[in-house]
């Protein structure tokens, strides 16, 4: 076990430096000067615009302002905004913001869709699950910021139960609308993995020998049929959660979350390459890490994994 989390974390490591070089020659690559973009409709003056370019490493080459960057990484600093606010201190304030919107986001989408597409695939053919299929279908077809600007309407302006936008602090209760909106897609896919999972388990030769030898359906369905149906299930959930931390930019812009994909917005429109590159090194550390937790999680579900050779 020690040795696959020691190659994972290897693995990992051209996996960051790629990731990070890419989005860095990215934000490089786009059209157009920020320094010049900071003064807006203004003429502004050389000196300060050349001050302000040796500042950010703007006049140096490409690859020397990456390599900048990435000594500063190692040393925990993350850089300067174009506002002049260190990149460590934003990061500190909308992080955790994101992190709780996809948490409440991941929770709602997992138990939901696991017991819905758990009954479903149990009541294959009957009346909830062909409801729970048309449903599905829809909310996949349906464009996350059509489903927001429903929600908000229905249930923040209509009936009054939420707020429309996210107050100071992003409380918990205000992030509950917005959650189940950016679960509402994922919502829909683990329905039908679930479902069709549980109908495949279902037809295996081991539940019909458990079901011959008397045990109950409270037995079989919790332990033989579920257990060994949540493994692509914890597979897209992995994958999800990243997902809603990066997708979360349309979500965020129209409850106005004070959270990652607002800020990581305007940071790519500014062009600034450190803050841009700073987000998403830190998403690609998470994603990387619980896709290292859920690797070891399958270990759980089904005992016959086991990572050595």
């Amino acid at each position: 076990m020690a040795g696959y989390i020691l190659r994972r974390l290897l693995q990992a490591i051209p996996v960051f430096i790629g990731t990070t070089f890419l989005i860095y020659f990215m934000v490089f690559a786009l059209p157009g000067d920020p320094i010049i973009a900071l003064f807006g409709d203004k003429t502004p003056n050389p000196a300060v615009v050349a001050q302000l370019r040796e500042q950010y490493h703007l006049d140096q080459p490409f690859i020397v302002q990456y390599l900048i960057y990435m000594g500063g990484i190692f040393r925990g600093d993350f850089g300067i905004s174009f506002s002049g606010q260190p990149v460590t201190e934003i990061l500190a304030r909308t992080f955790p913001v994101t992190i709780r919107l996809a948490i409440i986001a991941l929770l709602i989408e997992t138990i939901a869709g696991i017991l819905v597409g758990m009954v479903a695939g149990l009541r294959k053919g009957k009346l909830f699950d062909g409801t729970t299929l048309a449903v599905s279908l829809i909310l996949i077809s349906l464009p996350v910021f059509v489903i927001a600007f429903v929600a908000q309407f229905v249930f923040g302006v209509q009936l009054g139960w939420a707020r429309t936008t996210v107050g100071d602090g992003a409380p918990i209760q205000d992030l509950i609308l917005p959650a189940i909106v950016l679960a509402s897609i994922s919502f829909a896919q683990i329905v039908r993995l679930t479902r069709s999972s549980v109908i495949e388990t279902s037809s295996l030769d081991f539940v019909r020998t458990a079901y011959s030898k008397g045990l109950g359906r409270r037995r079989i369905i919790p332990v033989h049929i579920l257990r060994n149906s949540l493994i692509p299930v914890v597979t897209y959930l992995a994958t999800d959660f990243g997902v809603l931390l990066v997708g979360a930019t349309v979500t965020e812009g129209i409850f106005n979350v004070p959270g990652v994909g607002n800020t990581l917005y305007q940071a790519i429109i500014r062009g600034e390459g450190p803050t841009v590159v700073s987000f998403v090194t830190v998403m690609v550390l998470i994603y990387l890490l619980v896709n290292l937790a859920v690797d070891l999680l399958y270990g759980l579900l089904d005992p016959r994994i086991r990572y050595v050779k």
